[in-house]
């Protein structure tokens, strides 16, 4: 069976997130004074004291809004109470029982779901005795203060809390999970691409750019393979990044491309590639992440084939250093081509992760070197003695050689297509390292092969 779920409910601003990232043990919400920062629900597999559950973090809940932003933030506090098995209601102590807290708890009521009130912002022992009374007027039970800036209070409600948690043991597997980043810049359809490759609206989709901040993780399943997808916050420009929310958004969706797997980068089909695209899509060779181009509102364009040969010659010409990932064609709107994406994941995840033995390399490097030999430098040539693959994802070669100070950076490049003429790595970077050679290095190539 699935993993347990807690989702914490409440108005803007008690501090959900914080408590999320309590509970959670690390910093995985943003967390700030101003409301509304969150906007889409945050999952995270939690363990407290080896009970495994899945905690839910979710936008600030303000009933009957006529906003058409926080019309779409309620949906999807709406969308997390329903797969939620218990629904934890965060309060402000300190401002006592609102119009908006009796309105929630009402609405939790209706939802039928079993809820665990908590206060936070408990600092003191003063607030602890005297101010929780009033908040049993709310008729949800037994209250429990907190304080999520400072961990004091969660033992108590983390144990009422798992106490109605169902108690089967179940067990999910995610180490064959793939791990995948949507990256992009604002506006290019990262969130489109997750709802609709996950048959729900989870991530809010709107015209108004930065509409994304967290860094939105969810599990897939389906006849290609176990995915984690990850919609991230678009990427702008560092002098067009004017709040602390934005910067923190960006954090993240540089952390999210440090654990991918596999990075998809979006663009727009109906505008020409920017600097800003090129330093995006640098941010995942640089990680050494598997990658595809992924070009949307390919249903703008009207000769396609023309446009296809154009944005191929682009994307050559601007992201020379990226040649090795595919490009693909679709439209999120439409559906064009959006299901060959999971093809072209275990594709490139698959390339990403092989493994050479040393002596096949050593052949491929020998015929290199024989076919063109390298340059000399001030009456000297460089020597290669022979090669290895040392670690994969991505796959990384040590060439071993006389002085690696008389490397050519255009002949590093002929070696590196070479290698990817003989293996593929399609969609994968290719790291090539030199070292020069020592007298110990044979004998640790030679008991690598044997084993």
């Amino acid at each position: 069976m699935s993993k347990p779920s807690i989702a914490i409910v409440g108005r803007p601003n008690v501090g959900k997130s914080s408590l999320f990232n309590a509970i959670a043990g690390e910093r995985i919400s943003i967390v700030h004074n101003s409301p509304g920062v969150t906007r889409d629900r945050i999952y995270v597999d939690c363990d407290w004291y080896s009970y495994d559950f899945r905690l839910i973090d979710t936008g600030g809940l303000e009933i009957d809004s006529t906003d058409p932003l926080l019309h779409k933030m309620q949906r999807q506090v709406e969308f997390a109470m329903e797969t939620a098995d218990l629904l934890i209601f965060l309060c402000d102590i300190r401002d006592g029982i609102t119009s908006a807290d009796r309105e929630i708890a009402e609405f939790l009521r209706r939802s039928a779901k079993p809820v665990i009130l908590a206060l936070n912002k408990a600092d003191t022992p003063e607030l602890m005795s005297e101010a929780i009374y009033e908040f049993y007027e709310l008729g949800l039970g037994e209250p429990y203060p907190v304080s999520a800036s400072h961990k004091l209070g969660l033992a108590d409600l983390m144990s009422a809390a798992l106490s109605q948690l169902p108690q089967e043991d179940y067990y999910e597997d995610d180490s064959d999970r793939i791990s995948v980043a949507i990256i992009g810049k604002p506006n290019v359809g990262k969130s489109s691409l997750l709802n609709y490759l996950l048959g729900e609206n989870r991530a809010i989709v709107s015209d108004i750019p930065g509409t994304t901040r967290d860094a939105l993780s969810v599990d897939i399943d389906n006849e290609f393979g176990s995915y984690r997808i990850v919609d991230t916050a678009g990427l702008r420009r560092k002098a067009k990044v004017d709040t602390e929310i934005e910067r923190y958004a960006n954090l993240r969706t540089t952390n999210s491309i440090e654990k991918a797997d596999v990075c998809l980068i979006m663009v727009d089909a109906s505008e020409p590639l920017s600097n800003q695209d090129t330093k995006i899509a640098g941010l995942a060779h640089n990680a050494g992440k598997a990658s595809i181009f992924l070009i949307n509102k390919w249903d703008l364009m009207d000769n396609k084939q023309e446009s296809f040969r154009k944005w191929t010659e682009e994307l050559r010409n601007t992201l020379s250093f990226m040649l090795y990932a595919p490009m693909h064609t679709m439209s999120v709107c439409s559906g064009q081509r959006v299901d060959k994406i999971f093809e072209l994941i275990n594709q490139v995840y698959e390339e990403s992760r092989k493994r050479l033995p040393t002596a096949v390399v050593n052949e491929v490097l020998a015929e290199a070197v024989l076919m063109h030999r390298p340059p000399s430098y001030k009456g000297r040539s460089l020597k290669l003695y022979y090669a290895s693959q040392v670690s994969s994802q991505p796959p990384h070669i040590v060439i071993f050689v006389n002085d690696p100070n008389l490397l050519h950076f255009s002949y590093e490049r002929y070696l590196e297509n070479r290698f990817r003429d003989a293996f593929g790595f399609e969609g994968s970077p290719l790291r090539l390292t030199f070292r020069p050679r020592k007298q110990d290095d044979n004998l640790r190539v030679k008991n690598e092969d044997r084993r």
